[in-house]
Order: C-alpha cells, then structure tokens, then sequence
C-alpha cells in the first residue's frame, strides 16, 4: 500500500525532466550543448580574448611626405633669394647712376648752356642702359618670371624714364614714345621691356619739373617757353585723360599733373598780361587755354 501510495504521488523521472530535455530547450542552452570541436572557437565571433587596442598607442603617420614638400619649398626659396641678391646688386648701381644724372638734369634750371648740359646728362644714359643689360642677363635663367622681379627695379625704371622723357623734350619738344624709350635704355627684347606702367608713370614725374623749369626759363628772359610748355602738357593731359585708370599709384600721379598743368597756365598768363610774350608766340600757341575756348 505504501509502494502504491509512493507511485502515485511522485511522477516518472521522465516527466520532470521533459521540460529540460525538450529539442528548444536543449537547442539553446550552451551547458547541454555537445562539447565543440578543436576547429571552432567556444566563443561568439565578437567575443575577442584580447583586449581593444589603445589609440594612444598606435603609431602616427610618417612625416616623410611633408618633409619632402618642404624641402622643396626650401630650395625654391633659396634659389629665388639668390637671384634677388644678385637683381639688388645692380639695382644699387641703377640707383647711383640714377642720382647722377638728376644731378645733371638740375643744371638745365640754371643760365647755362642747354647744349653743354644735354650732352654731360646723354653719357650717364649709356651706362644705366648697360646696368639693364646685366638685369636682363640675369632674367635669362629664369624665364617667364619678369613679372615676379619685375618690383627689385620699378622704382628705378620710373625715374630714369622720366628724365630720359625730359632730355627728349628738351632736345625735341616732342614727347619720348614708348618704343623710343625702349630702344635708349636697351629694354627692347622680349624677355625683359619697359612695363607700360612704368612708362606712364615717368611722364608724370617728368610733368612735375615744368612748372620750375617755366619760372626759371621766364627769369632768365625766355618768354616764349611757358607757351611751349604749356603746349605739350595740355596734349599730354588731354592723352591720359583717354585711360581709364584705377584708383592705384598711377591714378594717383596723374591726378598731380594737372596741377602741373595750372601752375604754368598761371606763369604763362602772367606773361600774357604783362605783354612780355612776342605777338608771333602768342599767335603760335598750338592748344588754346581753356578760358581761351570760353572767350571764343
């Protein structure tokens, strides 16, 4: 009775592990799984046995690359600061030479002969045309870079164009052309020629020394002289007044002339009035003045 009461109240074995030996269950469970081969790894594939690298600890990338660019950099530096030097050196010359013909030039406002001070001034005009030449050598190993130099000797080309321009003048009465100024100071190759700019600046300097060279030339008795200057400024103004110029350095300079302009308009009245001018120079003015045209 006791073996049948004990049967009746404890289940079959089998029953109470149905549920742990159920296809799922056993599916699932990594403890009843089947011990796995030495081929597979007992761990999920994310799962690593070795810790995440650290990122302070990876090596940076080589410099090698940006070293190299710079190196380059460094060669074209010192090889573009060789040549400057060499430009400046015979800049410094341009410069004296530049000094002594200014010096020549400043003769023409006194009572000397004009002949004698034009031929003294011609000779420094051959040596600053060699200095040119030495540039223009230099230039020669490195072509198609003039623009690049082109501001070591502007300054200086500026200058010297505007005392060749007044030299021409002197001897001409005319103005000195671009081409011309080219062929005196040897900048007539391809390679290495008088920026325009440059050009047009020095007829703006130039305008500057009328006004003194008119009041000397009245004071030495050449009343004729404020007719012809202010001949040749009013066709010089009236020429730049054709550009149309930026508000730059050059806008600025010839802005400047036509004060030039009214200062010998003011001596040549002063002459008119007074009645020192002969008749043949009065009637022979090239360009009437502006009150001229208003009168008439």
């Amino acid at each position: 009775m006791r073996a049948a009461f004990r049967t009746a109240l404890s289940p079959p074995v089998s029953r109470l592990l149905q549920p742990l030996l159920s296809p799922l269950h056993f599916r699932f469970s990594p403890l009843l799984q089947s011990s796995p081969s030495p081929s597979r790894s007992p761990f999920p594939r994310h799962f690593s046995t070795f810790p995440p690298p650290d990122p302070f600890l990876v090596p940076p990338p080589s410099p090698f690359p940006m070293e190299k660019q710079f190196e380059e950099f460094k060669l074209q530096l010192e090889e573009s600061g060789g040549v400057r030097e060499k430009i400046r050196g015979v800049v410094v010359e341009v410069e004296a030479a530049n000094r002594m013909l200014s010096s020549c030039l400043l003769l023409v406002h006194q009572s000397l002969p004009l002949s004698g001070v034009l031929e003294k001034a011609n000779g420094h005009i051959g040596k600053i045309k060699g200095l040119f030449a030495q540039l223009a050598v230099i230039l020669k190993d490195c072509p198609g870079e003039f623009y690049r130099y082109h501001g070591e000797w502007r300054s200086e080309t500026q200058t010297v164009v505007s005392m060749v321009a007044l030299l021409h003048w002197l001897e001409t009465g005319a103005l000195l052309m671009h081409a011309e100024a080219e062929k005196k100071l040897g900048l007539d190759s391809s390679d290495f020629s008088l920026d325009v700019e440059d050009y047009l600046t020095g007829l703006c300097f130039m305008s500057n020394e009328f006004p003194r060279y008119v009041v000397n030339r009245v004071t030495a008795g050449d009343y004729d002289c404020p007719r012809k200057v202010l001949s040749f400024l009013t066709d010089l103004h009236t020429a730049f007044r054709m550009l149309n110029l930026r508000n730059d350095f050059l806008r600025k300079k010839f802005d400047g002339m036509k004060y030039d302009l009214r200062r010998v308009e003011e001596v040549y009245y002063d002459v008119k009035i007074r009645g020192l001018a002969s008749d043949d120079s009065a009637q022979g003015q090239a360009n009437p003045t502006p009150d001229q045209v208003t009168e008439s």
